[in-house]
């Protein structure tokens, strides 16, 4: 006798919304999303999705009304319980924007809770727009099945965040220099990983970090890292030895 297949089954569309859901509840969805589902993927009254606002979970809803430009979506049942992911921050210097534009993608993908741009002395992106980066953690998480949105902090200074930084977390330094072995530096808990800017941090930089309260400099191992490629590695490497990928209980 063939299985039962899960429902709702994972090919339904996933979309997220800033309006609070809850069973029975209705969601007015804007223009764009409106667009995406009627003119792009041609559903229609009666289609089913799952919706997520990034704190009550994941919802199975259907489209109850749809107008020119408006669409209203009728929220069904919960399918998901929030995530819970690691207190995982990771901070790093801007640099071109298609490169900027994929960490983001692919950190929010790995579950950082937190993505700070840190603005250092050889930082080469001169602006850093936020809607842009929120729009991108946005998409991401509704391919790779988040139900919590990673907070994209406003930049800051290095100095600012070495200073203002809480310093019960642990601040692992990525530092091209080298440092403790990541398999054995890193260990559960609330932790922030610093990764710099292409060409690196200055001299003086560098001191600052090593001097910061539990601020543990780790190796990367021993090649060149593009800056956008370490900080994924750093992520990655956080999340395979310290955090939700299994390997040990956090």
């Amino acid at each position: 006798m063939p299985a039962t297949p899960a429902w709702p089954p994972k090919s339904l569309p996933r979309l997220f919304v800033r309006a609070p859901l809850g069973e029975g509840g209705s969601v007015e969805l804007d223009a764009g999303q409106a667009n995406y589902l009627g003119n792009v993927m041609r559903l229609g009254v009666g289609a089913e999705l799952l919706v997520f606002d990034g704190e009550s979970g994941e919802w199975l809803a259907e489209i109850a009304h749809v107008g020119k430009k408006r669409m209203t979506l009728a929220v069904r049942r919960k399918t998901r319980e929030p995530e819970i992911i690691p207190d995982i921050w990771l901070a790093f210097a801007p640099v071109k924007r298609a490169q900027t534009d994929w960490l983001v993608e692919k950190a929010t993908e790995l579950g950082a809770a937190r993505l700070i741009p840190v603005v250092t002395q050889r930082t080469i992106a001169e602006r850093v727009k936020l809607e842009r980066l929120d729009a991108i953690a946005i998409e991401a998480a509704e391919q790779c099945g988040r139900t919590r949105l990673p907070e994209i902090a406003e930049p800051v200074a290095l100095k600012h965040l070495l200073a203002h930084r809480d310093r019960e977390r642990t601040l692992y330094f990525a530092d091209e220099q080298g440092g403790e072995r990541a398999a054995k530096a890193l260990v559960p808990g609330a932790a922030l990983i610093l990764v710099g800017p292409e060409g690196g941090f200055t001299d003086e930089e560098r001191k600052a970090v090593r001097g910061a309260p539990n601020a543990v400099p780790i190796s990367l191992g021993p090649r060149i890292l593009r800056a956008e490629t370490a900080a994924l590695a750093a992520l990655s490497a956080y999340m395979a030895i310290a955090g939700d990928w299994g390997l040990i209980d956090s």
